[in-house]
Order: structure tokens, then sequence, then C-alpha cells
């Protein structure tokens, strides 16, 4: 019975039965130097969403137990992202009017209606939604994030109050504060020293992470020379454990977050789905991506009770807990243990971190999404996708973060129904010494056969197309050598078929049939002939009107015309 419950409950367990004693060693080590990271980057994160940085810490404990538990990533690490930052500030700093508490109590009801949303996507098997956004967009959308991210942070390099407001009002007003000479010299100072630390880490002789270095570096500094009044610190860290912290919250502003909910929701889905997939395949191993979407749910309901904010799997932590040989989610655990030691023994520390230093730590994570490579490579290889790349950094850097996914998502289907509704489509001929039929756009030298048209389309027929479709054939048949008797549609790519693009379809149908020529289909898909059973049009496209191959099609139509 303890076994079958083991098979049959969630990730973990499953993870915990086949858990070997080696890897014990390994999972020390990576959660250790996975805590190291996690402290600066998830107060930095927290900042950078317009909360008290102790939240980022909490968003970093309570996911990280619950993954351990529902998720299905063998090494995964959920927690606080930069990608979601920008989103999180737009969606509550409107709210909170300034209120800390207030800004925590609508991060946590936040976090708890991603997590509904993604868990009822869970239920629904909602798990492809991710592929609305392709590669172009996502590129573009995350160049503008990282653009986004980098500007609201400068103000505190520079160690100057942030201007507020949308990306250029908080440019100008930076810039402004800098021709004024408000700039904090000291706060430049720790910044761009905590940047030099970060990128010169790699080169030390020891392996310790780059943000690790800079932080400690940075705090002692602060520290032994007492600058407290002189540069903006983080402040200490309140004493004790996360609890709930949703006070206050009322049902308008619930309905205001409902719109930024679910385009976080499905952000921060397809940046862990990615990441999941990316590790499941370098274990040459499988991952649900229905079951990622219920865990990532189950996480951010976990972090909202517990005064954490939205949370996703996160592109930097994930490989320093890898690169530190990290074996299953106990990594995860024992680093989540040691960020609550540190709240417990040591939260005055924080007390003498520069502001400016995290947010360095900030700005390098975000400067690492930015790939300008893709959009090189975009626009040697298709100008429109390199078109919508631009146009979705566009709508994050300037329009705003959450209008900005609606943008990405937009485009996504834009340049899908494009495609569909004007995709490749050819006639078939026969080539010497080649078997089957090949498009005659390549195959110039093909011959085609007598009274005979065998006609291509590269898509679903639907709405949008279906007029496209019938203008195809009717192209091919008036630009014929010779009269046409027969039309062959190679059916293979067509996978589905709607309504209106039906009726299209049975009107071709009748105007062939005047002119006495016939329409026949060959390697139709069997779901796409039910479509057509089921829309009550079988007794006009009978048996006889269906091939399972062309080679079948073109036969039958030599026998009935005695073509040799």
């Amino acid at each position: 019975m303890r076994g079958n419950w083991i098979r049959s409950g969630p990730p973990g367990a499953r993870l915990l039965a086949g858990y070997q004693r080696p890897w014990l060693k390994s999972d020390l080590a990576a959660g250790a130097a996975l805590s190291a990271v996690l402290i600066p980057a998830g107060m930095a994160y927290a900042e950078a969403s317009g909360l008290p940085a102790v939240t980022g810490l909490y968003a970093s404990v309570v996911p990280l137990l619950a993954y351990a538990v529902f998720g299905p990533s063998r090494v995964l690490i959920v927690g606080p992202d930069s990608a979601l930052a920008p989103m999180i500030a737009a969606a509550i700093v409107p709210l909170a009017a300034g209120n800390s508490n207030r800004a925590v109590a609508l991060a946590g009801v936040l976090a708890l209606m991603i997590g509904v949303i993604l868990l009822a996507g869970r239920v629904f098997r909602l798990g492809f939604v991710t592929g609305l956004l392709s590669k172009p967009i996502r590129v573009g959308y995350l160049n503008g994030i990282a653009v986004t991210v980098i500007l609201s942070q400068l103000p505190k390099f520079l160690g100057i109050p942030s201007p507020g407001g949308t990306l250029v009002e908080n440019a100008a007003g930076t810039l402004r504060a800098v021709l004024q000479a408000e700039v904090n010299p000291l706060a430049v100072l720790f910044g761009t020293g905590t940047a030099a630390l970060i990128a010169g880490a790699r080169f030390l002789p020891w392996k310790l992470p780059g943000v690790l270095v800079a932080v400690v570096a940075a705090t002692a500094g602060a520290a032994v020379l007492d600058l407290t009044a002189a540069l903006p610190m983080v402040g200490a860290l309140p004493g004790g454990l996360p609890g709930p912290a949703l006070g206050g919250v009322t049902l308008d502003e619930v309905y205001w977050l409902l719109g930024p909910a679910a385009g976080i929701a499905l952000i921060a889905f397809a940046d862990t789905s990615v990441l999941s997939r990316s590790l499941a395949a370098r274990d040459s191993v499988t991952v649900d991506g229905n079951g990622e979407m219920g865990a990532l749910g189950v996480v951010n309901v976990a972090s909202g009770l517990f005064g954490g904010f939205p949370v996703s799997g996160s592109t930097s932590r994930t490989p320093v807990a890898l690169a530190a040989g990290a074996k299953s989610p106990l990594s995860g655990v024992i680093a989540a243990a040691l960020v609550v030691l540190f709240m417990l023994v040591l939260p005055g520390v924080t007390a003498y971190l520069p502001s400016s230093t995290l947010a360095v730590v900030v700005m390098v994570a975000a400067s690492s999404v930015i790939d300008w490579r893709t959009l090189v490579r975009l626009f040697r290889m298709s100008r429109v996708e390199a078109a919508l790349l631009v146009a979705t950094f566009l709508g994050v850097a300037f329009a705003g973060v959450l209008e900005g996914v609606m943008v990405a998502i937009g485009l996504s289907l834009v340049a899908f129904i494009r495609r569909a509704w004007d995709p490749y489509r050819t006639e078939l001929a026969s080539v010497e010494d080649v078997p089957g039929f090949h498009d005659v756009n390549r195959h110039p030298e093909g011959q085609r056969i007598t009274g005979l048209v065998i006609a291509r389309f590269d898509a679903p027929l639907f709405f949008a197309n279906g007029a496209v479709f019938t203008e195809h054939i009717r192209t091919l048949v008036a630009h014929a050598p010779g009269p046409v008797r027969c039309v062959i549609v190679a059916s293979e790519a067509i996978t589905d078929l709607d309504t209106t693009a039906l009726d299209d379809l049975v009107e071709l149908d009748d105007e062939l049939d005047r002119l006495g020529i016939s329409l026949v289909f060959a390697e139709m898909k069997g779901p796409v002939k039910d479509r057509l059973i089921r829309f009550g049009v079988s007794s006009r496209f009978g048996p006889g009107h269906f091939f399972p191959t062309v080679s079948n099609a073109v036969r039958s139509y030599k026998r009935d015309y005695d073509i040799p």
C-alpha cells in the first residue's frame, strides 16, 4: 500500500522514494551555493517589484519548499524573477499609493490569483497556450523587459529618488537629476564596484558566485566605513518567519488585478515550461507541461499565502544549482533552510547593504537576457519575424509591460492567422524517374496529365482562407493548357475545416460541376472527412470523392478516361 501511495502521490514523494544516498553530499553543497545567491537576488527582485526587500526572501523560501513536493522537474529553482518584476510593479504600485504594507498585501493577492489561474489551466489542460508566444516575440518581450528593468534600477544606482511613471518619464526624470548634479557619488562608486566584482569573480581562484562576493564586499565596506547616513541602504530585515499578509485588499482591486494576473500567469508559465523542458532534455526525460503548470500554480498560491509575490522558474539560479552539482529538489529545500537561518540569525546585516548594490544585481541579471543575436539572425532569415520582435520590444518598453504582453499575444495570433490566410499553394506534376507528384514551381520540367489539375494547399481551411483556396483552384483551372475534366486536391496538409470554408468548398464544387469538372480529394485526414459528414454534405462528397493517395486518384482518373 505504501508503495502504491508513493507512485500515485505528488512528484516529490516519488523522487524521495528513489533518492540515492550518494546524492546527499552534492545536494548539500548545491543548497549552500544556491542560498548564497538567493538572498541578494531575492531582495533585489523584491525592490524591483516595488516591495520591501524581505518579501523577496519569503518568495524564495516558500516556493522552493512547495516545488520540492509538487514540482515534476528533478532540478528546477523557482522564485522571484527579473522578467516578472516590472509586471508586478506595474500591477500593484498604482494601487499601493506608496504604502508598503498595502503593496505586500496586493502582491500576495496577485500571487494567489495567478496560482488559481494556473491551477485552472492544469485542470483544463491548457498547457498549449504558451505556443501563443513564438520565439521572435518572446525575445522581443524579454529584451523590452530587460531595458525596462535596467532603466527602473538606474535611479537607485545613481543614489537618487526614482522619478516613477512610464519608461520615458523615468528616463527623462533620471536624466534631469543627472544634469542637475543630484547624483550620489558614493552610490555610483559602490554600484560600479559591485558590477566589477560580479564580472571579475569568474577569474578568482575559488569558485564563489559573483553576486555573493559583490554583496558581501559592499556590505562589509559600508559597515566598516559607517556609511549608513551617506548613501541609501536596504535597511535591516524584520525578524521572524513569513506569514499571511493579505488584509485590506478590496473586491474592486481584485477585479483590477485580474488582467495583470492572467498576463503574468502566461509569462511565468512560458518561462518555466521552457526551462523545465530544457532540463528534461538534458537528462533525457520528459516533463508533462500540464503538470508543470499545476506545480507552478501551487507554488504561487503558497508564495501569496506567506508574504511573498508571484514567482516562476529562474533561469539565473537554476544554472547555479546545476553547476554546484544538485541532484534533486532537496538542494532547494536545503537552500530554503539556510535562507530561513539567515533571516533568524542575521537580519540586521542588510542595514549596511547599499541600495545601489542591489540595483546593480538586478541590472546585471536583466542585461543577461538581452539577445541581439536573434534579432540580427532574424533580419537575415525573415523580415516579418524580425518586425514582430521589434514591435514586441517597443510595445513592452514604451506602451507598458502588461500592455506589451497583450501586444505579444496579439502579434502571435496575427502572425498565425497571416500564415494560415495566405499559405503556400501550388500545382503538382509528375517528374520523370521520380516517384510521386511534385511542386511545379520547383520542378518546371514536370509533366501535367491531360485534362487533370492536381492542386495542393498547405493549411487548414477556415473562415479566413476558404476564398483563397477556391481562388487557387479557379486560377489553376483557368490557366490549364487544355480543357479540365477533374481537379484532385492533395489534402494531406488540410488538417481542419470550418463551416465558412465548407460553404466556399460547396460553392466551388457547384461551379466546377457546371463546367463538367469533378472535384476529388486525396490523402484527406479522417477527422476532416468526419467533419464533412457532421456538416451534412456526405451525400455531395461520397466515397468516390476520396482517395488514400494522389497516385490512387490519378490512376482512377486515367482509368475512367482511358488515358495511358
